[in-house]
């Protein structure tokens, strides 16, 4: 495992697309994880990042610049010669920077601002997947109380209630406790409507699929861990940690392969061609959240970009150029390249979290001892949020940082994960201490 966190074989195989410059917006570990793919390729690629944290300042440029801007990002993007924008976060995406960027003839991987309301809105995902013909959940669209309560009536508990709009991955309760079913709701309502849908029971599955918007590519799927708490205790958070590949499902679909092609056959395939249908095509990373139930595969939620904490987990085992499979979404040319390829490591990732997260996180805090616990063989930091101070290093919101082990075993790669984290001092800092543990035991 190199010093840029991704495997050596994904080093290896990098660097046929050619030196370009680069534009990442971000400032989470999803955007340091990006980052640091990207530099891992044999060519050494000129990486810009806007707004950036005090971890991606060591892999990348930080531009001073407002990432939900258009017109700024359009306009750095031309004066600095931009050979490719990567968008991560799904606030810029809504706000129609794509589209921006897109209309001054400079690749982007990012789905425009009509194609984002899959992630931007419950309602339009909802939608679109009825006339795509994709599994889900029924779901019931409820402007008042009274509505909530008319659906919990009718869909029964557990209560699922989501926020119609974007919520930074908190928007979502599930609970049989009715009146704080009912407190969640009443939270969103006064921005607008509220999205009740059936409980649906399963394990969950992450998949991420490069679309160039007639074609998708798959990535490798991961599990993330929602709740703060070990045993998925605590409130929904916007996660705690994850992991890649998934072994598990070989017991259940013959293999990794199969599950794939299943899920790209029927959601993924169907979805892009009747946004294309529509005229909004999507370009860029459609993020599908899946439930495993005894009906079969379903939808819980898509996003329109990569997700977090999984990306951290899905890209050190990529073994191709990650600038060539985005630049090739970006510019239509999905078709002309191969199922992506994925080494036979293992990933885990374990988010170290500032005192009174996801409610009111404590800022401000010194991080100590990161050199200590880099230096973990197969170990590498994606900061979340943090920044430099005359003092040094600082947490500066809810998610400071993952920690990603790369291994052959998930045992191996768990321990390596768990003794960097007991290296690092944040002063009330919390994390999980049973990510990928059920899988690391054959369960």
């Amino acid at each position: 495992m190199g010093a840029t966190g991704v495997s050596e074989t994904a080093g290896r195989a990098a660097g046929r697309l050619g030196t370009v410059k680069i534009l990442v917006l971000g400032s989470g570990a999803r955007e340091h994880a990006i980052i640091l793919a990207l530099r891992s390729e044999e060519a050494e690629h000129e990486i810009f990042a806007a707004p950036g944290n005090a971890g991606i300042g060591q892999d990348a440029q930080l531009v001073a610049l407002d990432q939900n801007d258009p017109a700024a990002v359009s306009q750095f993007a031309i004066d600095n010669d931009v050979a490719l924008v990567v968008i991560g976060p799904e606030a810029p995406l809504v706000a129609g920077v794509a589209d921006a960027v897109r209309k001054r003839g400079i690749p982007v991987f990012g789905p425009g601002q009509a194609a984002a309301q899959l992630e931007g809105s419950k309602t339009f995902a909802k939608r679109i997947m009825d006339a795509a013909g994709v599994p889900t959940g029924r779901a019931v669209r409820a402007h008042t109380r009274a509505e909530v309560e008319a659906a919990f009536d009718d869909l029964g508990a557990p209560h699922v209630v989501k926020a119609d709009g974007l919520a930074a991955g908190k928007g979502v309760i599930v609970t049989s406790d009715r009146e704080a079913a009912l407190a969640h709701a009443d939270e969103y309502l006064p921005s607008g409507a509220v999205l009740v849908e059936e409980f649906l029971s399963g394990p969950e599955v992450s998949l991420f699929f490069l679309s160039d918007g007639d074609h998708v590519l798959p990535l490798s799927p991961a599990q993330d861990y929602k709740r703060l708490l070990d045993g998925d205790e605590g409130p929904n958070t916007g996660g705690m940690g994850a992991y890649s590949p998934l072994p598990w499902l070989d017991g259940r679909f013959g293999s990794e392969r199969e599950f794939v092609e299943l899920v790209t056959r029927d959601i993924a395939e169907p979805v892009i061609r009747q946004l294309d249908a529509e005229g909004t095509p999507f370009i860029g990373l459609l993020y599908a959240g899946l439930i495993l139930t005894d009906d079969g595969v379903k939808v819980i939620e898509f996003n329109a970009r990569f997700g977090d904490p999984e990306t951290q987990v899905v890209l050190p085992r990529l073994v191709d150029p990650l600038s060539e499979l985005l630049l090739a979404a970006a510019s239509g040319h999905l078709e002309d390249l191969p199922l992506p390829a994925f080494a036979n490591d293992v990933a885990v990732t374990v988010v170290l979290a500032s005192e009174g997260y996801p409610v009111s996180p404590v800022t401000g805090r010194a991080l100590t001892n990161l050199r200590e616990a880099e230096s973990v063989d197969g170990v590498h930091l994606a900061h979340a949020a943090t920044a430099e101070t005359d003092g040094g290093l600082v947490a500066t919101g809810g998610r400071v940082l993952n920690v990603v082990g790369v291994a052959t075993t998930f045992a191996e790669a768990r321990d390596r994960v768990y003794r960097a984290l007991g290296a690092i001092g944040l002063e009330g800092g919390q994390h999980r201490t049973d990510i990928a543990a059920r899988v690391a035991e054959g369960l």
